[in-house]
């Protein structure tokens, strides 16, 4: 894997690496809040936006969950809303922390939405590794500079404190161990299933909605084309010959663009782009109005016993 050079360069004279030689001197697990807002919100933010979908997108591989996800009908009655509503949360806990009064409210939140059905602790953990593990890989193929080691614990760090307010069990002490479980769990259950597909092509839907209508076909190609082949395999996506070497050149292209400019000045939590299912700007609503509403209409096998 690629490492950090800090020998001055032209590259560092205009200060694209100084904020990385700033966290490099700080402690992953001491300053993780600090550290994830500043991988996040300065240093990757598109890249961490990106990779988070995707995170959220393999959850669906998941036979069990995606039945569970096509049953309460969100994503096919509104799935914008849903994509808006989870990465409004997840923003808030990284922007406030999650023990802040707004990261509380997030907690609660998500925790509410949650309670109502009888999830296996193990999807649970799950969901969290994906957080944390697919950033990781997506910065080291697609990042302008490789993650520090001190970045990969604050992001284990922080999910992990999540976590356990979430009431997660068997959380693992380190990364490494987080990554081992993340890789067992998709061999253990990723497989083709109906829902599967039928919750992916709704994200992929929403996905393609954000362009214009004659590039939407190429903007589907250039989202599967990023899926790795256990993943597109579980959704029966047919594998992307001609686009994946294209998206993946177009990736690299960026990277080196990115290391020519100068760092952002500006958090991603500062000046967040509008929510498309809500009217107005972000800065216009607080933590509690994303919500979630009880369930009617699940079959009662999904359903949290009293």
């Amino acid at each position: 894997m690629r490492q950090y050079d800090s020998r001055p360069s032209r590259l560092s004279r205009c200060a694209r690496y100084d904020r990385a030689r700033h966290i490099a001197s700080l402690d992953g697990a001491r300053d993780h809040l600090l550290i994830y807002r500043l991988s996040t919100g300065l240093e990757f933010p598109w890249d961490y936006q990106r990779s988070l979908e995707l995170a959220l997108i393999r959850m669906f591989a998941v036979p069990e969950i995606s039945e569970l996800i096509d049953a309460t009908g969100q994503f096919a009655r509104a799935g914008q809303r849903r994509y808006d509503d989870t990465l409004a949360l997840l923003a808030a806990l990284a922007k406030y922390g999650y023990d802040s009064p707004e990261g509380k409210v997030a907690l609660r939140t998500m925790n509410r939405a949650h309670h109502w059905y009888a999830i296996r602790n193990e999807h649970m953990l799950y969901t969290l590794s994906a957080l944390v593990c697919e950033p990781v890989r997506w910065i080291a193929r697609y990042g302008w500079r490789p993650l520090l080691e001190q970045e990969k614990t604050a992001a284990f760090c922080f999910y992990r404190a999540v976590g356990a307010r979430m009431n997660v069990k068997d959380l693992p002490d380190d990364y490494a161990g987080l990554e081992r479980f993340n890789r067992e769990y998709e061999r253990t259950w990723f497989a083709p299933s109906a829902t599967g597909r039928k919750v992916a092509d709704y994200v992929l839907d929403i996905a393609c909605s954000w362009v214009a209508p004659p590039v939407r076909p190429l903007a589907r190609k250039g989202v599967v084309s990023l899926m790795d082949e256990p993943l597109r395999r579980a959704f029966t996506y047919p594998e992307p010959r001609l686009t994946r070497p294209l998206v993946e050149s177009l990736m690299r292209l960026r990277a080196r663009g990115l290391r020519l400019r100068r760092p952002l000045r500006h958090s991603y939590y500062d000046d967040p782009p509008s929510l498309r299912s809500y009217p107005g700007t972000h800065h216009q609503y607080t933590v509690a109005d994303f919500g979630v509403t009880a369930p009617s209409d699940v079959d009662a096998r999904w359903r949290r016993q009293p």
